[in-house]
């Protein structure tokens, strides 16, 4: 079985197949060089995760199955595309063309699921989470605190998320390097 790993890396945990599976190919298409181009999944193709998880494996990138403290470049990589992305966005988001904004939020989802990835984080557990603490925002009495500027403020019943226990579900081991 093929995986990808940088050069010259630590062993940052276990990889899923990089080359060695590159899910179903589009009628004998090739990008350029000869190498399989795989077919597109289409809107219903999957969560962000699943596609990003085809996209790694297509192209022999990182991809992790447990929460993996990651070589510090590895790191810095994946944190320089998510900035890439970010301002991209916020270069559209206040007057830019909707479709172009739409396309940027799009890139800084799949870069972010894409680095969960490399870290081997189930990211949608994640969310699940954040959005479980975010809803705890909102008081008994149905009465939401907000900033001047719209922003939702946490209330007396908030309750943070407990993301190291998500990890740990996932198999994580604090303190692993």
């Amino acid at each position: 079985m093929s995986t990808s790993r940088p050069t010259g890396s630590a062993d940052p945990g276990p990889l899923v197949s990089g080359s060695a599976d590159p899910g179903p190919l589009a009628g004998g298409s090739a990008a350029p060089g000869g190498a399989p181009v795989a077919a597109p999944s289409g809107p219903a193709g999957g969560s962000p995760a699943a596609l990003v998880r085809e996209f790694h494996r297509a192209f022999g990138l990182d991809a992790r199955d447990t929460p993996t403290q990651v070589p510090p470049a590895v790191g810095a990589h994946r944190g320089e595309l998510l900035r890439e992305e970010a301002e991209e966005v916020a270069e559209v988001s206040a007057g830019g063309p909707l479709d172009r904004l739409a396309h940027e939020l799009a890139d800084v989802v799949y870069v972010a699921y894409g680095t969960a990835l490399v870290h081997g984080i189930d990211l949608d557990a994640v969310i699940a989470e954040i959005h479980r603490s975010n809803m705890t925002k909102l008081g008994p009495d149905g009465q939401v605190a907000r900033r001047a500027d719209g922003k939702v403020l946490k209330g007396e019943h908030y309750e943070a998320p407990d993301v190291a226990a998500v990890l740990r579900r996932q198999g994580w081991i604090p303190g692993d390097a």
